[in-house]
């Protein structure tokens, strides 16, 4: 009986607290991210003989801690900052139709990539009685990229040859780190949970080989709709 007393005041504790979605808080945020590759130049990744294409958005998830930070004394300003695992990626298709050997009357090649983010945001957060809008910058550090591709050599008698391989761990043609923006919207209820979406958008090219002068550029593009619950703290109290 005293356990239930115990857990009922403070449950009590915490919901009285929770009265301003808009003071300090703490919690976990978790979501899907919906990401590929954007840029004029994605067309050119593979090299002048090859068409590149996009084929779809890749389907990742992130997750990680959040921290709101209330700036005006209502509550309706907020800093967030946030440290997440964001599993990003994209899928391209290349085709090349020119400068082949004899015989060969097609060349495509299929990859698809994960690469696997730690992010830190800072986001200014606006708290409109639950409704919130969110922006701020991200820095981004890639942990790991892993990828899967498909190759496919048509002859001109019909024939095809398809090979898959798995290259595993590989970051050598990638940029390290990746500074951008995130812009989002929701809604937080008094309880501290939350859902909201996001668009996160790279400034600086994931195409890096570190050797190559005018690469391609081509950025990181990303929809990101997640769910949080983030408890109400008191401070000096």
């Amino acid at each position: 009986m005293k356990k239930i007393l115990t857990f009922l005041f403070v449950l009590s504790a915490a919901s009285a607290y929770a009265q301003d979605p808009g003071g300090f808080r703490i919690g976990l945020k978790a979501g899907a991210t919906y990401s590929k590759l954007a840029g004029d130049d994605v067309e050119q990744i593979a090299g002048p003989n090859y068409n590149t294409s996009q084929d779809q958005r890749k389907l990742g998830f992130n997750v990680g801690a959040a921290v709101q930070i209330p700036v005006s004394s209502d509550g309706f300003f907020s800093v967030q900052p946030e440290v997440l695992l964001n599993r990003k990626g994209y899928q391209l298709e290349t085709e090349q139709k020119s400068g082949l050997a004899s015989g060969v009357e097609k060349f495509s090649f299929e990859q698809t990539r994960v690469l696997t983010y730690i992010d830190v945001l800072v986001l200014g957060k606006i708290n409109a009685g639950g409704l919130f809008f969110e922006l701020g910058p991200q820095f981004g550090y890639l942990a790991r990229s892993s990828s899967d591709t498909e190759t496919t050599t048509k002859f001109t008698n019909g024939q095809a040859d398809k090979v898959e391989k798995d290259t595993g761990d590989s970051k050598s043609d990638l940029a390290s780190a990746d500074l951008g923006a995130v812009a989002g919207l929701g809604y937080q209820a008094e309880s501290g949970l939350s859902i909201g979406l996001r668009y996160n958008r790279g400034f600086n090219s994931l195409i890096d080989t570190k050797d190559i002068d005018n690469e391609p550029k081509a950025f990181n593009d990303a929809f990101m709709l997640q769910l949080g619950y983030l408890l109400p703290l008191t401070i000096g109290k």
